[in-house]
């Protein structure tokens, strides 16, 4: 099943009338990320921004690996990967993360922007269910974005649609989350807008696991990071570089 809305791709921007996606649609993808939850109730706690921590590294680190990120999730990354979005939990049970950026250029990784982030509001988990407010450790391929905005250059193809709009209930510091958002490749179809509902693996191991725009705290099991981060992700990324995420906390990223 698929939303409508106004759907482009690289080398082919198309228009198309935006319309909004039935009520249990967007209902199922609330409940997969943002921070309703799957009650459509917004987490009401604020808390300030934190700084953006530096990613592991020390004098003389292989630039050949991808700070902080050890061989069983490195052997994960894909070898035609040219970018990694890596996602660096502060702890397993923390909220607080940092992003950054790394491209590859023939066998170097080398590190770009990095920014504050936040990650589900009860930590990590190598095992996401459904509501469990926890994102899953691993890595995923980004192929898809979309969003309430007008595409702002992205080469991922991209869906706008008022579909993704948070609901009106919620506070106003969370109405927009999801202005950009990028799908992260967990228990999803690749190829289809990030609030398509179709979940691979069933229901019961959650889905719409996105990278969208922050507001100050912890999320539903997605990771958030300021416009300014959002929009430099989306000019960037490109499908011919295979990007991926690699997210965790250190300690998990690190094993």
């Amino acid at each position: 099943m698929r939303t409508s809305g106004t759907r482009s791709r690289p080398g082919a921007r198309r228009a198309a009338p935006a319309a909004c996606a039935a009520t249990a649609v967007l209902s199922l993808l609330i409940a997969g990320c943002g921070s309703g939850g799957g009650t459509g109730r917004a987490d009401t706690s604020s808390r300030p921004r934190q700084a953006a921590s530096a990613p592991p590294s020390s004098p003389g680190a292989d630039s050949r690996r991808i700070p902080g990120v050890g061989d069983r999730l490195h052997s994960e990354i894909p070898a035609s990967a040219r970018q990694v979005v890596a996602v660096y939990g502060e702890g397993e049970d923390s909220e607080d993360a940092t992003v950054v950026l790394y491209t590859r250029h023939g066998g170097t990784w080398t590190r770009g922007h990095r920014w504050p982030a936040h990650n589900g509001r009860r930590g990590w988990t190598p095992d996401h269910r459904e509501n469990d407010k926890r994102s899953p450790i691993g890595v995923f391929t980004l192929s898809d974005a979309g969003g309430v905005l007008p595409d702002p250059g992205t080469k991922l193809p991209y869906t706008r649609s008022a579909a993704f709009a948070a609901p009106r209930h919620w506070p106003e510091r969370y109405r927009h989350d999801f202005d950009y958002v990028i799908a992260i490749d967990y228990n999803r179809v690749r190829g289809t807008p990030p609030n398509d509902p179709t979940r691979p693996r069933g229901q019961e191991k959650g889905g719409g696991i996105w990278l969208h725009m922050d507001h100050g705290s912890g999320t539903s099991g997605c990771v958030s990071l300021s416009r300014s981060g959002m929009e430099h992700l989306l000019r960037t990324l490109d499908p011919a570089q295979h990007p991926v995420v690699v997210m965790g906390d250190r300690e998990s990223l690190a094993s």
